[in-house]
C-alpha cells in the first residue's frame, strides 16, 4: 500500500474497498506482531501488515520486531496526516482484514450478540473484555458501529487481533445459528444465577434505545437483571457486558 494511501484508511469507504485498516501506537503495533507471530494460534494475514515509520522509530522497529514486516520511512508531515491523534507516536501499520471465519473456528465459543451499538469506545472496550476472559465471539447486527473504527482499534488495547467477530448478523441469523438466548432485563433473574452452559448467546443493545423487545418476544429468550441499590436509571454498555461475562465466566 502506498503511503499516501493510508491516511485514507481512517474513512470507513476505504477500509472497506482495500480491505485494510488502520493500527497506530507501539503498544497496538506490539500486539499486532504477537498476534502475526507469536500467538498459540498465529494469523497468517496479520502478517501481511505493512510499517509505515518515521526515522525516530527505525531503531525500535529493527529491536522489537525484526524485520518481519514490510517497513516504509516516511516524513513527519507524512505522518501526522496519517495519524488519528493529535500528537502521533511515529508509527502506523496498515493491517488486512481477517479472511471470513470457518464454523470450525469458532466452534465451542460463546456468542455476545451487539444490537445496533453506536459508541465505538463502547465497542472497544467489549472486544477488550472478551479477549481477556477468552471464550468468545463478537457478532454485531447490521447498523452496528465498524469494529475498524480508529477509535475502536485503540480502545480494544488490542484484543482486536485476538478475538474473531462477525458483522452484519440479523436477529433471525442469530436464532438460526444459536438455540439458547439471555439478555438483560429490569425484570429479569438476578445476574448471579447464570450459568454459561445454559445459553449459546448473549445479547445486548443499543446504547439509547437497548434491545429490541418486539424482534425478541418470538424467540425463547430468558431474562436476567444486575441488582442495583443506587439512584440512576441504567449502566453504560460496556460495564453490564463486563459484569455479565464476568458471571458467565465462572465454573458452573
Amino acid at each position: 500500500m502506498k503511503a499516501d494511501d493510508v491516511k485514507k484508511l481512517q474513512q470507513k469507504k476505504y477500509r472497506n474497498e482495500w480491505r485494510h485498516f488502520l493500527v497506530e501506537g507501539e503498544h497496538l503495533i506490539l500486539e499486532l506482531h504477537k498476534a502475526a507471530f507469536h500467538s498459540k494460534k498465529t494469523q497468517q494475514h496479520l502478517q501481511q501488515a505493512e510499517l509505515f515509520i518515521t526515522e525516530d522509530y527505525s531503531d525500535w522497529v529493527k529491536d522489537k520486531l525484526g524485520d518481519v514486516f514490510r517497513t516504509t520511512v516516511v516524513g513527519k508531515k507524512a505522518m501526522s496526516q496519517m495519524s488519528d491523534t493529535k500528537s502521533p507516536q511515529g508509527i502506523v501499520a496498515a493491517v488486512p482484514f481477517p479472511p471470513p471465519a470457518g464454523q470450525h473456528e469458532d466452534a465451542g465459543l460463546r456468542t455476545l450478540y451487539l444490537h445496533e451499538i453506536q459508541d465505538p469506545g463502547n465497542l472497544g472496550t467489549i472486544l477488550r473484555t472478551l479477549g481477556w476472559f477468552g471464550g468468545y465471539r463478537c457478532l454485531l447486527s447490521p447498523g452496528s458501529v465498524d469494529p475498524y473504527n480508529p477509535k475502536v482499534v485503540r480502545s480494544s488495547m488490542g484484543a482486536i487481533f485476538h478475538v474473531l467477530f462477525g458483522q452484519d448478523v440479523s436477529i433471525e441469523e442469530l436464532a438460526r445459528r444459536c438455540q439458547s438466548i439471555a439478555c438483560l432485563d429490569m425484570n429479569g433473574t438476578p445476574l448471579s444465577r447464570i450459568r454459561a452452559g445454559h445459553h449459546d448467546a448473549f445479547i445486548f443493545g443499543n446504547e439509547a434505545r437497548g434491545i429490541p423487545h418486539e424482534q425478541l418476544s418470538a424467540l425463547n429468550v430468558t431474562t436476567y437483571t444486575i441488582p442495583g441499590s443506587g439512584t440512576i436509571e441504567s449502566l453504560n454498555l460496556a460495564s453490564a457486558v463486563n459484569m455479565c461475562v464476568y458471571e458467565l465466566s465462572q465454573p458452573d
